[in-house]
């Protein structure tokens, strides 16, 4: 038995789940495939597509940001507030990107200036930058954007069922598929994600590199602000709450390792989209929206316990193959068999995840 018969890429197996998971709703309800409910899908999943590709990048080289919900809520609310105070949209959509680019520029310095847990930083950031927007909002959620703009949500691409949410999502798919995986600045991602230090030792800026990746991310949660206004026709302060776990959740299951050094964009966008699918298929056969929160808790579970036990599999083959015979009561010589698998990025393809 070869050893390559138990390799298994993770990400390769997540689209084939996304395949089987369309078949399968498709063939068992008549209303899963529609144009209607596809369009409703994607809609539904914009935002955490988008805030997905550059948390990917963040927890590659091993940060976080548990912020990203609030950065998006707090773009949102400027966007409104600029609205009322100017009448022009595009200067409201400029302020609410601009807002999730000062949110990521602060989690950035306050990581890579002042050498700060991202972890720690951005759960203060998170109530911080929440609370701002019952600041700039009070109680009351701004809903008099003009027509043309909100009408973006729910109006089709014309002549197909796509929603207009679907051009910035394949546009930033694109460009970070292409900075992660065909790029030098890719490949000094995956190179800080096995080791800061020797990346450093490698020439590579690790915290310059670091703090671009977080305004990246404040970047994103700004056009993904944008995207939920739109959608909701509104600005509320209470708007994504949960979406941070949302977001880990579909980037962790897509096969990248919490320990860093380890994942795909395809990964990513496969895993966000079997949320989408699955969640739509729960709502139509019945299940609750309490019901649903599920779903998002068994999928972070099987993003970290499955490619461990794949990986232990892996590695006990690997010793009953490799062992001289006539040595397999014997204990392994000192060393042997011990591989450095991180505890919840074993059992990915390692090498298939670099660019």
């Amino acid at each position: 038995m070869s050893r390559g018969a138990f390799r298994l890429s993770w990400d390769k197996s997540i689209l084939l789940l996304l395949i089987l998971l369309v078949l399968f709703g498709g063939m068992n309800n008549e209303y899963f495939a529609t144009g209607d409910n596809v369009n409703f899908i994607l809609g539904d999943i914009s935002e955490i597509m988008l805030i997905a590709f550059p948390m990917a990048l963040l927890i590659i080289v091993k940060e976080i940001d548990l912020s990203v919900a609030s950065s998006l809520t707090l773009a949102s609310a400027l966007c409104g507030v600029t609205w009322q105070a100017t009448g022009s949209i595009w200067v409201a959509v400029l302020a609410g990107i601009m807002t999730g680019v000062a949110c990521g520029l602060l989690n950035g310095l306050l990581v890579t200036r002042l050498g700060l847990s991202s972890l720690a930083v951005t759960i203060g950031t998170l109530a911080l930058y929440r609370g701002l927007c019952y600041v700039a909002l009070g109680d009351t959620p701004i809903a008099d954007f003009p027509t043309e703009f909100t009408d973006l949500g729910y109006t089709p691409i014309a002549g197909t069922f796509l929603p207009w949410v679907v051009v910035p999502m394949v546009v930033a798919g694109i460009v970070f598929w292409y900075v992660l995986h065909g790029t030098r600045f890719g490949r000094w991602l995956f190179a800080i994600g096995q080791g800061d230090e020797a990346a450093e030792f490698s020439g590579i800026p690790v915290l310059r590199v670091k703090l671009w990746l977080f305004i990246l991310t404040g970047l994103m949660c700004g056009i993904a602000g944008i995207g939920y206004t739109v959608r909701f026709a509104s600005s509320s302060p209470d708007g994504a709450l949960g979406f941070e776990l949302l977001v880990i959740a579909a980037v962790l299951f897509g096969g990248v390792a919490i320990a860093g050094g380890v994942g795909t964009i395809w990964g990513v966008i496969a895993a966000v989209l079997i949320w989408g699918f699955s969640q739509s298929y729960l709502q139509l056969i019945g299940w609750d929206a309490n019901a649903l929160v599920i779903v998002s808790g068994v999928l972070l579970l099987l993003s970290v316990t499955i490619p461990r036990l794949l990986g232990a599999l892996r590695e006990s083959v690997a010793q009953r193959t490799f062992r001289p015979k006539g040595t397999e009561g014997a204990p392994p010589p000192p060393g042997e068999g011990v591989a450095e698998h991180s505890p919840a990025g074993a059992g990915h393809d390692q090498g298939s995840h670099r660019g």
